[in-house]
Formats: structure tokens, C-alpha cells, sequence
């Protein structure tokens, strides 16, 4: 459901709250409106039935078609998503608890972001965890895994595509890995991590390659040495675009380390158009290298790992692209939505927001203090963050 028909559904609520007299007419009560006065007859008309999808303009066009030929391609991205539990516990985990409180059920995590996810071309999330029933775990410290039909989880939340490529993907071995890959395919949703690639194509006919790696237990080499040929592959399946996800640097810190900001800068030019990184559970800034960007991290979205984590702050990447009809990709710009993790102030319910006006500043303000320390440590390369952290569209179509 787009944003226009949930407004058109909350007006038609409110009518049929209305009151209604002892002659049967109905009684408008001006307390439902904000300003006292209800919305004009032709503000009322548009808002009940204006329920265009979100790219089709006034005259019944598509905006994201250009006169010029070319068109326009919205991604969003966000970090790490891990629902369910770990099995090896006795009881129900911190995820099913919550779930059990939640009237719309699998669809809860990602309810008060679903109306932006549906508002792109395709959405790109972290998938940290893994969509089994296996009882066989790994030996690691935390260890997550949800039945194969939380995949719900993604699909209602309009996400088209996973980064699976982690350090908790193999949490329960080959047979849970097959599992989560096949109820992921099942569901529709696209996924690339060490078994290969993967090229998602927009309703618009667009084609982007996505790849993806974790950068541990000394994986850097090997990503150097494949790194060009994996994009060019992509490039000779036809792909206009190439998005690099990458699981790397250390948990908590809030800039990247010395050996990220290499590989990122070697991944856009070895023909990467964009680059998406996690693990740190922490934001960090953006640089803006050679036109194109690299998000070291994205922090937690949607993190059923800590119930009370210190820092709850993230933010939805959103970037546009135009694509010329010879495969020419120019960058459009971006911009963040800053949120919560949560819906409430001091728990986490795995349930990300979109952050109050005060709230957002404030991410944005740290961002921009961050782009410092970035830059302070980086100053040898050359390393600039962006300039400015947008909140909105600087261009409307």
C-alpha cells in the first residue's frame, strides 16, 4: 500500500467516526482536525482518491522515463537485519516474544518503513542470520536462526534483495545456509554472498549486479584478486548497475579502519557504481570517491541481537542513478533517512523509524562530526566525505 492510499484510508476513517445526530445527519466535529477546520472540498477529493503509485506524475506518466531516453533508478539500502534466535537457548528468544505482542504479526519489523521501501526501484538489506529449522549450530558466540516462513519478515517489508554474506550466515552449517537460500528464492527475494552474484531487475527494465563478501579471517586477499573480474562479469551479463556489499572492519567503531578504505576505493574502481558495508553496529560517515559513494557502514536496522543495545541511531541510504540508453550511469544524488532501531525510546522492538525532526538533526549532525575524524585519519589519502547529508530530494521529477 503507497503512502497516498494509507492517507485516503485514515480520511475515510475519521468519516465514519464522525457522530451522527438524532436526524440522522452526520455532525462534524472540528476536534479531529489539527487546525480546527476541516481540509477544503478539493483537499478532501485529492486526498481520498489521489492514489497514483509514487513514480507516475500528474498526467499519468512515468518520471522515471526521461525525455532524454535515459532513466531514473531509486535504491535504498540499510544494514544489518537479524530476526529469530538462538536456538541453543532454552525458551522462547527476545524476537517470538515481541512478535507475540505485534497485531500484524510477521509484518511488524519493518511496518513503519515499508510505505519508503515501496516508494523505490529496489530495496537492499543486510541479511545477518539465517531461515532454518536444522538443529546443528556452529560454535559461535551468538548464533540466530528463524523458521524458513519469517522470510515474510523481508517480503511484506517491500525488500527485493539481500547481501547474505557474513559472519552469521554459516551460524548452523551448510544445511542451514541451503535453507536460508532456498527460502529466499522461494519468496522471490534475490541474494548474493560466496555462492555467487546476483542481478535483480528494476520494473523498468534496468539491470543491477549485486555481489558481496566478508572480509575476514584473511579474505582480503582473495577480494583483491577476484574483485575486477567479479564486476566485469556482471558488466558482460549486461548489468547498467553494480552495487558491492561488504561485511568488514571491527564491531562498534564508528569509522572505518585502514584496511577498508582501500579495498573501498579499489571496488569503485574496479567499476563498482555503488558501496554498501556493515558489521561495525554503528553508522559511519560516507565518502564520496570518483563520483560514487562508499557507505562504510550502515549500522543495525531491524537487530534482534540485543534488546537494549547503547546506541540505537541508523539510517536508510537512498541513492538515484540515471541510466542512458548506451549504459551511461550518472549519479543523481542521495540521501539519508535518519531513524531508530526501535519504536520505542529505551528497548529495542526491532521495529526501525523513521527519527522526529530534533532526533534526525541529531544524526546528522553526528555524521557530520564523524566525517572529521574520518578525514583527521585519512588525511595522507586524500579521503573526502561527503559534504552534506540530505534528508530530502534535491531534485524533483
Amino acid at each position: 500500500m503507497n503512502a497516498r492510499t494509507l492517507g485516503a484510508l485514515v480520511i475515510l476513517v475519521l468519516c465514519l467516526m464522525l457522530p451522527v445526530c438524532a436526524s440522522g445527519e452526520e455532525v462534524l466535529d472540528l476536534s479531529l482536525f489539527a487546525g480546527g477546520e476541516p481540509p477544503a472540498a478539493e483537499e478532501w477529493a485529492e486526498a481520498v482518491f489521489d492514489t497514483r503509485p509514487w513514480y507516475e506524475r500528474e498526467d499519468g506518466t512515468d518520471w522515471r522515463f526521461q525525455d532524454d531516453g535515459s532513466v531514473i533508478v531509486t535504491i535504498s539500502a540499510t544494514g544489518d537485519v537479524t530476526i529469530g534466535g538462538d536456538r541453543r537457548k532454552s525458551g522462547k528468544n527476545v524476537f517470538d516474544k515481541q512478535l507475540e505482542l505485534e497485531p500484524s504479526g510477521l509484518n511488524f519489523p519493518f511496518e513503519n518503513t515499508r510505505s519508503i521501501f515501496e516508494e523505490d526501484d529496489m530495496t537492499l538489506v543486510n541479511f545477518e542470520g539465517t531461515l532454518t529449522t536444522t538443529k546443528s549450530a556452529t560454535k559461535n558466540s551468538f548464533s540466530f536462526a528463524a523458521p524458513p516462513e519469517y522470510v515474510q519478515v523481508l517480503t511484506s517489508g517491500s525488500v527485493e534483495a539481500v547481501s547474505l554474506e557474513n559472519n552469521h550466515v554459516m551460524d548452523h552449517g551448510k544445511a542451514g545456509y541451503e535453507d536460508t537460500c532456498a527460502a529466499l528464492h522461494g519468496a522471490g527475494i534475490l541474494y548474493s554472498g560466496h555462492l555467487g552474484s546476483a542481478i535483480y531487475t528494476t520494473e523498468t527494465g534496468v539491470d543491477i549486479g549485486m555481489l558481496s563478501y566478508q572480509t575476514f579471517n584473511g579474505n582480503y586477499a582473495n577480494i583483491y584478486e577476484s574483485i575486477e573480474d567479479d564486476i566485469k562479469m556482471l558488466r558482460d551479463a549486461g548489468c547498467e548497475l553494480v552495487i558491492v556489499s561488504y561485511h568488514w572492519g571491527a564491531e562498534k567503531d564508528y569509522v572505518p579502519n585502514e584496511r577498508q578504505v582501500p579495498l573501498g576505493r579499489t571496488t569503485i574502481d574496479a567499476g563498482a557504481d555503488l558501496v554498501i558495508g556493515h558489521h561495525s553496529h554503528r553508522i559511519n560517515p560516507i565518502e564520496e570517491y570518483k563520483g560514487r559513494y562508499i557507505c562504510y557502514s550502515l549500522g543495525n536496522f531491524s537487530f534482534a541481537g540485543n534488546t537494549r543495545p547503547d546506541d540505537m541511531d541508523t539510517y536508510i541510504f537512498q541513492q538515484r542513478f540515471r541510466v542512458y540508453p548506451d549504459g551511461v550511469v550518472e549519479n543523481e544524488g542521495f540521501r539519508i533517512i535518519p531513524c531508530s532501531i526501535s519504536s520505542q525510546e529505551r528497548v529495542n522492538d526491532f521495529k526501525p523509524t523513521p527519527a522526529a525532526e530534533e532526533h534526525a538533526a541529531q544524526i546528522v549532525d553526528r555524521l557530520k562530526e564523524l566525517n572529521k575524524k574520518f578525514e583527521k585519519n585519512f588525511k595522507k589519502l586524500g579521503v573526502t566525505a561527503v559534504g552534506s547529508y540530505p534528508t530530502a530530494w534535491t531534485t524533483a521529477y
